[in-house]
C-alpha cells in the first residue's frame, strides 16, 4: 500500500474522532517520521497532504507549525516544508532530552513490561541475522518507547513520539554504518538481563553510559 493510500485510510477511520486540528494531523505526520516512512530532506506537498488526510490547506499548515516548533519539518523560503535534517546541535539537545527521560523510566516506571522489551530485542536480533538496518533501527526505536510507556504517563509517551521522530531523523545519517546499529541490539539485550533480575538502579546507569556513547558516535559521524 502507498504511503498516501495508507495516510487516506487512516484518515478516514478516524474522520468521525476527529476535527482534523492542526495538533492531531501533526501528530500523526510526527508518527510517519518516527516511523521512517517520512525521510530528512523530503519536501510535504501541501496538496498531497491536504488531499490524503481529507484536511484543508489551513488544518495542515498549522500541523506544519507545530512540527516545526519541535524541529521535526524546516521552513525554508521559496521551497516550501521540508522534513528536517538534524545536525549537531540538534543531536545535543536529542540526547539531553533522552538522558533525563528513560534512565528515570527504567528506574521508576511502575508499568515496565520487560516481556515485552524481551520480545523487542528477539526482533532486532532476528534483524540482525538477517544484517537488515532499517529493521534494527526499527527496534531500537520500539524498545526505547517501550521503556518510556512503562511510566505509564501519556504525557510521557507524547513526548517521547516527539524524540523518536528527531531520532528517526538522525538514524537516517547512519544508513550506511550498519556498526552503528548491531552492537547496541546487544547493548539493549544486557538492559532487558538486569530489568529481569530487577536491578533497575544499574540498568538506569548502564542505560546512561549508553546514551552517552550513542551521541559521542553520532556526532563524531556528524561532524566527520
Amino acid at each position: 500500500m502507498s504511503l498516501n493510500a495508507s495516510l487516506a485510510e487512516e484518515s478516514a477511520r478516524d474522520r468521525a474522532a476527529h476535527a482534523h486540528t492542526g495538533a492531531w494531523l501533526a501528530g500523526l505526520l510526527r508518527e510517519r517520521i518516527a516511523e521512517g516512512h517520512l525521510l530528512p530532506g523530503s519536501k510535504l506537498s501541501e496538496q498531497a497532504l491536504a488531499d490524503a488526510f481529507g484536511v484543508s490547506r489551513n488544518t495542515l499548515r498549522e500541523a506544519f507549525t507545530v512540527l516545526a516548533g519541535e524541529q521535526v519539518v524546516t521552513r525554508i523560503p521559496n521551497r516550501g516544508v521540508l522534513v528536517a535534517s538534524p545536525g549537531a546541535e540538534g543531536v545535543r539537545e536529542i540526547y539531553r532530552v533522552r538522558r533525563m527521560l528513560e534512565p528515570a523510566a527504567v528506574l521508576w516506571g511502575p508499568e515496565l513490561d520487560v516481556a515485552a522489551l524481551k520480545a523487542i530485542v528477539a526482533d532486532a536480533r532476528a534483524a540482525l541475522a538477517r544484517g537488515s538496518v532499517p529493521e534494527m533501527a526499527d527496534a531500537n526505536q520500539r524498545f526505547h518507547a517501550e521503556l518510556v510507556r512503562g511510566t505509564g504517563s501519556t504525557d510521557l509517551q507524547e513526548l517521547m513520539t516527539r524524540v523518536l521522530a528527531r531520532m528517526r531523523l538522525v538514524f537516517h545519517s547512519m544508513r550506511h554504518a550498519p556498526d552503528f546499529h548491531s552492537h547496541y541490539v546487544e547493548l539493549n539485550a544486557g538492559l532487558v538481563d538486569l530489568l529481569a533480575e530487577g536491578r533497575r538502579e544499574e540498568a538506569a546507569e548502564a542505560l546512561r553510559g549508553y546514551l552517552d556513547q550513542a551521541e559521542a558516535e553520532l556526532l563524531e559521524h556528524l561532524e566527520a
